[in-house]
């Protein structure tokens, strides 16, 4: 088997944090977002193979990462766009990517922003027991989230409907950004694309394959983040804390207070701050501060600021909030 992950986008609605870095750098405690789940195919003997598909723009800070990193099987595997705008759509970029690297095993597909409670492994024993396209499902609680996903209609396992943003959701079961085809299956990414089909979202994919073929879905119950916005990242950061701090052993603190699920990494100084539900990167500085529900980026200097819902981009300067 092969494992794709989606690793390709440009995070515009977290910009500035990640202007210049991928979100999947993102860290969740002492790991990143994408390192968790290469962690899970590393571990799993099923997967030979790993391909990162991403930009060209990120290329070089996944090579880095790569280089550094403690995994084996995880290999770039490159889109030739820059932008946003140039972008061939997840599954345009998919069948792409199984012509370039002539896959012709299962596949294995999840998005490197996907902060799962479940283990990958008991996901790739679901789908090989079915023998047929698998995706996982999550009850999000909510219609009004529902909107922005794929609704999944089920009779048993399987899956009997398939709403892309859907206007008006049904229910409040949705698809996540993991996938298991089998290599016959792969073939329907080129015939899908050839008839005009919507390249942009898997879910267009899946809304049009499931009225083909046997579909099931995997559900389960736990956590479940798509890292795309501030708030979502920090609602993974919570999650992983759940209530505890992470503050780096090189930060300097005077006359702080402390709440909940706050992350402070290396070199960072606060003085006579309040920090809450917060993450702080390298080497920044806070003076008299009332940081709530915000990220703060590297080497920036604040003095004299109440910020609630923020997003402080890198190496900034803000005194008396004026820049």
């Amino acid at each position: 088997m092969k494992a794709v992950v989606l690793a390709g986008g440009y995070a515009t609605r977290m910009w500035p944090i990640t202007k210049h870095r991928p979100k999947m750098f993102l860290p969740i405690g002492d790991s990143t977002v994408i390192d968790r789940i290469f962690a899970e195919l590393e571990a799993d003997e099923r997967i030979d193979e790993v391909f990162v598909s991403t930009n060209e723009r990120f290329a070089a800070d996944f090579e880095a990462h790569l280089a550094d990193s403690e995994f084996d099987k995880p290999q770039l595997s490159i889109e030739d766009t820059t932008e946003e705008d140039d972008k061939f759509g997840v599954v345009g970029a998919l069948a792409q990517l199984i012509d370039r690297e002539n896959v012709d095993d299962d596949l294995l597909i999840i998005a490197g922003d996907n902060l799962i409670s479940f283990d990958i492994d008991d996901f790739l024993d679901y789908f090989q027991e079915q023998d047929a396209p698998t995706l996982a499902a999550y009850d999000v609680g909510s219609r009004e989230k529902a909107k922005s996903y794929g609704l999944v209609e089920l009779e048993g396992d399987r899956v009997v409907d398939f709403q892309e943003k859907p206007d008006d959701p049904r229910s409040t079961l949705v698809s996540i950004a993991c996938y298991a085809f089998p290599r016959d299956s792969l073939s329907l990414l080129s015939t899908y694309l050839e008839e005009g089909n919507n390249p942009d979202e898997p879910g267009w994919f899946v809304q049009w394959l499931q009225n083909r073929e046997s579909t099931y879905a995997y559900t389960f119950e736990g956590a479940w983040f798509d890292i795309g916005t501030p708030e979502s990242y920090l609602d993974a950061v919570s999650w992983h804390l759940d209530g505890e701090s992470l503050i780096a052993d090189s930060a300097t603190l005077e006359n702080v207070t402390i709440g909940n699920n706050v992350h402070v990494m290396g070199n960072v100084t606060l003085e006579e701050t309040t920090v809450d539900h917060a993450v702080i990167f390298p080497s920044a500085t806070v003076q008299n501060g009332d940081i709530r529900r915000s990220i703060i980026d590297e080497g920036t200097y604040l003095e004299d600021l109440d910020l609630a819902g923020a997003l402080i981009g890198a190496h900034t300067t803000i005194t008396n909030g004026s820049p």
